[in-house]
């Protein structure tokens, strides 16, 4: 039978916050292991950025979107939309997005992605000023009721949370103690490891 969910690309990349999401939710899926602008990555996706989750026959981009389109599917790792807790939600993954993901990504680019001539390895430092800061300022948003963000419910900023500080971590970007103790409690989940050997 024909695994219902085909996940594209590398497990070293944002592919493994969806191979971490379908594994939670237990639902099978066939992985394709390829590089960004690989002719598999291009098929589907022009700009070949990874992942590319296959649905229905439909490729769909953005590994955000793809963890919530499974959160929805499936009714797992999100509350319902239109709700209250639905709009915390999507606040603390806007917020991890803006504030941790996309200065991580700013610090890869002009680390290798960016050809070297356009490269300015000097932001960096203001780079990790900046990561460091917003670490301090995310605290508050935290619940202190339970192991996740939200209290004693897992929900999709979990993921994106703990794939950010892990990132960070190889990065040798500062990680306080907080987000050290997240990313401890999440990756030690057997859903973390099933993703990260795929």
């Amino acid at each position: 039978m024909t695994a219902p969910y085909k996940v594209i690309g590398s497990v070293k990349s944002r592919t493994l916050r969806v191979l971490w999401m379908l594994e939670e939710i237990g639902a099978p899926y066939e992985h394709v292991a390829a590089a960004p602008r690989s002719e598999e990555v291009t098929r589907f996706n022009p700009a070949g950025k990874v992942p590319v989750l296959v649905a229905d026959g439909v490729p769909i981009s953005d590994s955000v979107a793809i963890m919530t389109f499974l959160a929805d599917r499936h009714g797992q790792f999100t509350h319902t939309p239109g709700t209250i807790e639905r709009a915390r939600q999507d606040s603390l993954t806007n917020a991890i997005l803006d504030e941790f993901d996309a200065v991580l990504w700013t610090a890869a680019r002009h680390s290798f992605v960016l050809p070297e001539e356009h490269r300015v390895p000097e932001i960096k430092d203001s780079l990790k000023w900046e990561f460091e800061r917003s670490q301090e300022q995310f605290v508050p948003r935290m619940a202190e009721d339970g192991p996740f963000l939200m209290g004693d419910t897992m929900t999709i900023p979990d993921i994106l949370l703990a794939h950010c500080m892990g990132w960070a971590v190889n990065a040798k970007f500062p990680v306080t103690e907080p987000f050290r103790d997240h990313a401890r409690r999440m990756r030690d989940r057997p859903a973390f490891a099933r993703a990260s050997a795929a």
